[in-house]
């Protein structure tokens, strides 16, 4: 069993930076991919960023491409995205997810465990 817990979210304007951290615990998480989705109001849950289990292999949206850095310390059990030139259409409440068989590492469905989530609001 993996549990997740997401921490930094806030409000910001627009061209700030926010760190958000995903906190993992079990003894099966430094095994996992994680991922970063969010989902706005109205809007279906969509993929930000993903690191696979050991680190490497960082994968961005293209949307987020160059603004946002995904990492992940294993010692620790934090994957953290941190994102910076912020744009208003960043708000939504981001979410983390771990999996451990990834075909596809973009797709909602291929993560087995959720944290709950954190707001991110970007004002103009």
């Amino acid at each position: 069993q993996v549990q997740l817990v997401e921490s930094g979210g806030g409000s910001v304007q627009a061209g700030g930076s926010l760190r958000l951290s995903c906190a993992g615990s079990g003894r099966t998480f430094r095994s996992q991919a994680v991922g970063w989705f969010r989902q706005a109001p109205g809007k279906e849950r969509e993929f930000v960023a993903a690191i696979n289990w050991s680190g490497g292999s960082p994968y961005y949206a293209d949307s987020v491409k160059g603004r946002f850095t995904i990492s992940r310390d294993n010692a620790k059990k934090t994957v953290t995205l941190q994102m910076n030139s912020l744009k208003p259409e960043d708000t939504a409440v981001y979410s983390c997810g771990a999996g451990r068989t990834m075909e596809e590492i973009t797709a909602v469905y291929e993560y087995d465990y959720w944290g709950q989530g954190t707001q991110v609001t970007v004002s103009s």
